[in-house]
């Protein structure tokens, strides 16, 4: 590994710096993938004035430090959301490299752990403002997954990068069957959507990256925190007054901490995975 020859520190920083830059394009996913508008070749702007941002305004972090959260042109505030989403990403991308650089994992896991936040992030914070997990992150995923499992077969304890590549498909077909069934069950008890086809979806990419492990340890966890904060409002809203039966609650965040669980807790399972 190019991180074992004593510059540990230096990739580690390399993996902050290059998480707050993915950070950015996901800031534009976030905003663009709902509108249906294309995250490569508009340039980026002001939602507010359309000012076109300058590179130097565009600097993860540093940009919207020195702007003090404002655009330049027409002085409007720029949500905070921007500088979050950012620091964020550049935060679990150190996470994801130490967990990679500890065990150590081959660099196409490293690209797998990268992709599945790629993913997760930017679904989370659209589930939470438009109820909604567009394909346009959950399919590129899926592919991605399958690309790595043939680079990197080990990954699935083969040898065959087709064999492993089947694996991969096979794992996301079976967990897209699953929780399609369990979606299906689930408005036939409740008489109203439990699963959304885009919570399907976010499993079966995961599945297709993972394994049936990964995915287990992402929708336990995520439904137990789901779980939790459903009855949680669901009290505030009965204190209030408020008719709690419509409630809908945004799956997205709580399996993205479940993703990210079994990324960096789950690392022994990882070494399960690696070695027969």
């Amino acid at each position: 590994m190019p991180w074992d020859n004593g510059l540990y520190e230096v990739w580690l920083g390399f993996a902050l710096v290059f998480g707050c830059c993915i950070g950015s394009f996901l800031n534009v996913c976030i905003w663009r993938i709902p509108l249906g508008e294309s995250v490569v070749f508009a340039p980026s702007h002001c939602p507010k004035c359309g000012h076109h941002i300058r590179w130097y305004e565009n600097i993860p972090l540093i940009s919207y430090l020195g702007l003090r959260g404002k655009c330049s042109q027409c002085r409007q505030p720029i949500t905070i959301r921007y500088f979050l989403v950012e620091l964020l990403t550049g935060l679990l991308f150190v996470g994801a490299f130490a967990v990679s650089a500890e065990l150590p994992l081959p660099l196409p896991a490293l690209a797998l752990s990268a992709g599945l936040i790629m993913m997760a992030l930017p679904a989370a914070f659209i589930d939470v403002e438009h109820r909604l997990i567009p394909n346009k992150l959950t399919c590129p995923m899926m592919v991605f997954a399958v690309l790595v499992a043939w680079l990197e077969p080990a990954w699935w304890q083969e040898d065959s990068r087709w064999a492993a590549a089947v694996w991969s498909i096979g794992s996301g077909l079976a967990a897209w069957a699953v929780m399609a069934a369990l979606a299906w069950l689930g408005r036939r008890i409740s008489k109203a959507e439990a699963l959304g086809g885009g919570d399907v979806k976010f499993i079966a990419a995961v599945a297709a990256a993972t394994g049936w492990q990964g995915a287990l340890v992402t929708l336990t966890v995520g439904s137990f925190l789901g779980t939790l904060y459903g009855i949680g409002l669901m009290i505030r809203q009965w204190k209030s007054r408020k008719d709690w039966k419509r409630l809908t609650v945004p799956f997205a965040p709580f399996l993205a901490v479940g993703v990210y669980v079994w990324m960096t807790l789950g690392r022994y399972c990882y070494e399960l995975l690696l070695v027969r």
